[in-house]
C-alpha cells in the first residue's frame, strides 16, 4: 500500500510541484500583498471575537452554554493573543469546576497545558499536567493526554541547554509517544502526522510527502490547519535538500497564517532566514519585521526568543546595505559633477568651432561674389564651387540640428542635476535628513528615468527598423498578432524581441535592462514562441529582420 502511495506521488504530484516552484515569484508577490492588507483579516478576527463576547454576556453563569462560548473565544484567541487565550482557558477550568464536570475539567486542563508548552511555559505546563489523575481520564481524552505530555517534553528536549537534561526529556517524550501510538487509529489525523514525522526523520521523504499530500487536501488555504500541514511539508523538503520546495511551502504556510489572522507562527521568519542567506535582503527584512511585530502582539516568550537572533542579524545587514547604497549614490553624484564639467567644456569647444565655421562661410561667400566677375571659361569651376557650398550648407544644417539635440540633452541633465543638488542642499541645511533618506530610497526617480530610457530606446530602434512591428506580426499566428495600445511604440514583448534583434540573447542581460526577474524573461520568451508560426527558429527569424 505504501509503495502504491509513493507511485501516485511520483507520477501525479511531482509535475504539480515543478509548476509550483516556477510560480514561487507569484506566490511571494501574493504573500507581500497579504502582509500589506493584513489588517483586513485581523478586523474579521476581531469581529468574530466581539460577536462571541456579546453572546457570552447574555448567558447564565456557570452553565454548559457559558463553557462552550468561552471555549469558542479561546479557540479564536489561541493563535491570536496568548494572554487572552490563557485567560479564557482558565475561565473554562473554573466553569468546569463549578459544574463539577470532570470530563470538561480534564479537557480544559489538557488544552491549557498544550498552550503553555507551545508558548515556552514548560514548567507550568508540567505542573498543570501533574494535577490530572491519569486513572480518571475518560478514554477519548487519552490521546490529548499523551500527546500533550509528548509535546511538552519534546519542546523541553529541543530548547534546553543542558545536554543530560535534554536526553532525559527526550526519553520521556518517546515513552509518551509510544503510549500515544498504541491508542491512535487511522481515523485520527494525528496518526498520519506522527507517521509523516517518523518517515521524515528516517529519511523516507517521498513517503512522508505522500502522506502530507493526503493531509493537505483535507484543509483549505486560509486555515491554521492548512498552515501547519504546509509547514510540515516544508520540513519534508528541507530533509530532502529541496530549497525551492521549502521556500514555496513556507510561503504558503505564512500566507495561510496571515489570511486566518494567526499571530503564533514560525513559517514567515524561517522563510526570511532563507531569503537572507540568498541575499534577498529587502524581502527578508520586511518579512522578519512583520513577523516580529506579530510575535510581540501574540506575546509568547518562546516565539520572541526564536526570532530575535535572525531579526538582529537581518537588521544589521539591511542597515549596512543602506549605507553602502548611500555611498554609491554619493559616488554617482561626484561622477555626474565631473561629467557636467566635461559637458560644459565640450559645449564651449563646439561653440568656438561654430564661430570658425561661420567665418569660413563668410569668406566663401565673398569668394563667390568675386568669382562671378570672372570670365565664362571659369563658369564650370564656379558651378562646382556652388555645389560644394550647397553641400557644406547642408552639412552645417545637419550639424546644427544634432548639436541642438545634444545641447538640449545636456541642458536637461544639467537642470536635473542642479534641481537635485538644490533639493539635497535644502533638506540637509534644514535638518530634514530623514526625509532626504526616504527620497533617495524611493525608486520613483529611477522608474521615471527608466521609462524615459525605454521611450528613447523605442524611438531610436524604430528609426532603424521602422517596419519591425509588422514584420514580427508576420511571424506570428494570425489570431496571436501583437496589437499595441494607443501612443505605445513598443511593449515589453517587442522590447525583448528588439534586444534579440540587436544581438542580445542572454536572458540575464535582458532582465537587467528591462528590470524584470530572469524567470519573467524566460516566461515572456516562451509565451511569444508558443504564438509563432515556426516556434523552433522563431528567434533566428527575428535576428534576420531588416
Amino acid at each position: 500500500m505504501m509503495k502504491f502511495r509513493v507511485l501516485v506521488y511520483v507520477f501525479f504530484f511531482v509535475p504539480c510541484i515543478s509548476y509550483a516552484q516556477h510560480s514561487l515569484d507569484s506566490l511571494l508577490f501574493q504573500l507581500d500583498e497579504a502582509i500589506e492588507n493584513h489588517e483586513v483579516y485581523v478586523n474579521q478576527k476581531e469581529e468574530r471575537i466581539r460577536h462571541l463576547k456579546k453572546r457570552l454576556n447574555t448567558v447564565t453563569k456557570n452553565t454548559v452554554e457559558e463553557y462552550n462560548l468561552t471555549a469558542a473565544i479561546y479557540d479564536e484567541y489561541r493563535p491570536y493573543i496568548c494572554d487572552s487565550a490563557i485567560y479564557y482557558k482558565n475561565k473554562n477550568v473554573q466553569i468546569a469546576r463549578q459544574l463539577k464536570d470532570v470530563e470538561r475539567l480534564y479537557e480544559s486542563k489538557l488544552e491549557m497545558a498544550s498552550l503553555m508548552a507551545s508558548t515556552g511555559i514548560y514548567m507550568e505546563a508540567v505542573e498543570f499536567l501533574g494535577l490530572i489523575n491519569r486513572a480518571k481520564i475518560p478514554a477519548h481524552l487519552l490521546t490529548n493526554y499523551y500527546h500533550t505530555y509528548e509535546r511538552v517534553y519534546s519542546e523541553l528536549a529541543y530548547y534546553t541547554q543542558d545536554t543530560q537534561g535534554a536526553q532525559r526529556y527526550r526519553q520521556i517524550a518517546n515513552q509518551y509517544q509510544d503510549s500515544l501510538r498504541q491508542i491512535l487509529t487511522p481515523d485520527n489525523e494525528l496518526y498520519y502526522t506522527l507517521e509523516e514525522t517518523a518517515l521524515r526523520y528516517s529519511n523516507n521523504v517521498n513517503e512522508a510527502l505522500a502522506i502530507n499530500l493526503r493531509l493537505l487536501e483535507k484543509h483549505e488555504l486560509g486555515t491554521r490547519e492548512y498552515a501547519i500541514t504546509a509547514y510540515n511539508r516544508a520540513l519534508d523538503y528541507r530533509q530532502a535538500g529541496n530549497t525551492e520546495g521549502v521556500k514555496y511551502y513556507l510561503a504558503l504556510s505564512a500566507l495561510s497564517d496571515i489570511l486566518s489572522a494567526t499571530k503564533d507562527h514560525a513559517s514567515l521568519w524561517m522563510l526570511a532566514e532563507i531569503l537572507y542567506n540568498e541575499n534577498d535582503m529587502e524581502r527578508a527584512y520586511n518579512y522578519i519585521r512583520y513577523s516580529w511585530s506579530e510575535t510581540v502582539f501574540y506575546n509568547a516568550r518562546l516565539r520572541s526568543l526564536q526570532s530575535a537572533v535572525i531579526l538582529s542579524l537581518i537588521d544589521k545587514t539591511y542597515q549596512a546595505t543602506i549605507e553602502k547604497q548611500n555611498d554609491k549614490l554619493q559616488k554617482y553624484l561626484y561622477l555626474i559633477s565631473i561629467l557636467a564639467v566635461l559637458l560644459i567644456i565640450a559645449f564651449f569647444y563646439i561653440y568656438r568651432q561654430m564661430k570658425r565655421i561661420a567665418i569660413v562661410r563668410r569668406y566663401l561667400q565673398k569668394a563667390n561674389a568675386n568669382l562671378k566677375q570672372l570670365n565664362k571659361e571659369l563658369n564650370q569651376v564656379n558651378e562646382q564651387l556652388k555645389s560644394v557650398n550647397i553641400d557644406l550648407s547642408e552639412s552645417n544644417n545637419i550639424k546644427e540640428e544634432y548639436i541642438g539635440h545634444f545641447i538640449k540633452l545636456c541642458s536637461t541633465y544639467i537642470d536635473k542635476m542642479d534641481a537635485f543638488r538644490r533639493m539635497v542642499h535644502k533638506k540637509i541645511s534644514t535638518g530634514k535628513t530623514a526625509e532626504l533618506l526616504r527620497t533617495t530610497a524611493s525608486h520613483e526617480m529611477m522608474d521615471k528615468e527608466a521609462e524615459e530610457l525605454y521611450v528613447n530606446f523605442d524611438k531610436a530602434f524604430l528609426q532603424i527598423f521602422p517596419d519591425f512591428v509588422e514584420k514580427v506580426n508576420d511571424l506570428l499566428i494570425d489570431e496571436e498578432r501583437i496589437i499595441l495600445k494607443k501612443d505605445e511604440l513598443l511593449n515589453t514583448e517587442l522590447r525583448i524581441l528588439a534586444l534579440i534583434r540587436l544581438g542580445i540573447n542572454n536572458s540575464s542581460q535582458i532582465a537587467d535592462f528591462l528590470r524584470y526577474s530572469v524567470n519573467t524573461i524566460y516566461n515572456y520568451r516562451a509565451k511569444i514562441k508558443n504564438r509563432a508560426k515556426s516556434r523552433d527558429d522563431f528567434e533566428e527569424l527575428i535576428a534576420l529582420i531588416r
